[in-house]
């Protein structure tokens, strides 16, 4: 962990200056709402000032005991960056372990078999993350010796890697000095400055990246991307009020001067998700099961799954479907027995899935390969979309 320099370094303002950033100054819209005038970059900058030593202590006092703060090198801050997304801390970390056991450094990953990482990441979702970690490894391997690049353009060139990631893996491991803003930042600095806008916006991040270029401590850029980020997963949470008596930005927060906590962050409603019926098969023949191979693009590309058909379908539209002659028609009919409805969320569509279990002594013929069920556990990758019928086989 990086030795956070906690001397009062920031020109704190003066009374005048106090004066102005805390005015509130309103006007009437046509529709007669009122509305809360922002505050200048100027005054932003002069909050952050303020704050930035009581926020690097806090954080020095009461970081939490993180597995890759234990030792902050590029790879794995990295590896830690790429699971964090859309992902809790807690059920990142026995993935975070094994992944490292499997790929502890940029060579195995690049060099794995693609089915062998996925297998590894089944379970974490958003699996093109996996394969973009591993095009970027190779490309590590090809134009870095192996290493991640320790520039903060370079890692953004790498597949996968956007502003934020770049900036926790430039700022936590090669200390440079550039900003890591993700939705806990965003939602920290709505609230302590006030900020109406909707933070969904790519402007709004992109004006926030500056603004914080502009305060970062040379001598600590990781520790104070953390520390904000920190303060937003503990602190200033995302669901629920937050925890404003134990914030070390509290004595500045606009939000928390006005009561008006809740109503910060600004965010666009999102649009409402796609849903799609499914009927999903466990066809199961001589300790085997079915699977097939996704295409190679699109939501899950790469993965395997349980055969399934569009829509909610019958037994006997079933059988239909598979279409079996009369006596193994018949065989199915006599062996199918319904496994329970489920509903797997994705960022933009939800399945909701009818399964079916059909038992049969001789492989029923489909787009599909049997598989003995102990290799399929073992090396097949199949996502947790398909866990509610998968869960008596792996």
């Amino acid at each position: 962990m990086e030795q956070v320099k906690t001397e009062q370094t920031a020109t704190r303002q003066g009374a005048g200056e106090q004066a102005i950033i805390k005015q509130t100054v309103t006007e009437q819209t046509a529709a007669g709402q009122t509305v809360t005038e922002q505050i200048t970059a100027e005054q932003r900058i002069v909050i952050l000032q303020d704050v930035i030593p009581t926020m690097m202590e806090w954080y020095r006092r009461t970081a939490r005991d993180l597995p890759w703060r234990e030792r902050p090198e590029a790879y794995r801050v990295w590896i830690s960056e790429i699971m964090l997304q859309q992902t809790r801390i807690e059920a990142v970390k026995p993935y975070y372990d094994r992944f490292l056991k499997q790929f502890p450094g940029v060579r195995e990953l690049a060099e794995a078999p693609e089915e062998q990482v996925l297998k590894c990441w089944e379970g974490l979702g958003y699996y093109s993350r996996a394969r973009n970690l591993q095009k970027a490894a190779i490309l590590c391997m090809e134009n870095y010796g192996g290493e991640l690049p320790a520039s903060y353009e370079e890692l953004k060139a790498l597949p996968g890697i956007g502003n934020y990631t770049a900036g926790a893996v430039a700022s936590i491991a090669y200390r440079i000095p550039v900003p890591a803003v993700d939705g806990n930042v965003l939602r920290v600095l709505s609230r302590v400055f006030a900020d109406s806008r909707d933070i969904s916006r790519q402007s709004i991040k992109t004006e926030t990246e500056k603004l914080l270029l502009s305060v970062i401590p040379q001598e600590a850029p990781g520790a104070f991307n953390e520390a904000i980020m920190e303060i937003g997963e503990t602190i200033c949470i995302p669901n629920g009020f937050p925890l404003c008596e134990q914030c070390p930005l509290a004595a500045r927060c606009l939000a928390r001067e006005r009561g008006e906590q809740e109503l910060y962050p600004v965010k666009a409603p999102k649009k409402e998700r796609r849903k799609e019926e499914k009927t999903i098969l466990v066809l199961l023949c001589q300790g085997m099961a079915a699977v097939r191979k996704r295409p190679t693009k699109g939501l899950l590309a790469g993965m395997y799954e349980l055969p399934w058909m569009s829509g909610y379908l019958s037994q006997e539209e079933i059988a239909d479907c598979l279409q079996l002659s009369n006596a193994s028609a018949g065989e199915v009919l006599s062996n199918i027995s319904y496994m329970g409805a489920a509903k797997h969320i994705f960022s933009h569509v939800e399945w909701h899935m009818k399964g079916y279990m059909i038992q049969t002594e001789a492989p029923i013929p489909g787009d599909w390969e049997y598989v003995p069920i102990p290799e399929l556990k073992e090396k097949y990758p199949i996502p947790n979309a398909f866990s509610a019928y998968t869960e008596g086989l792996l």
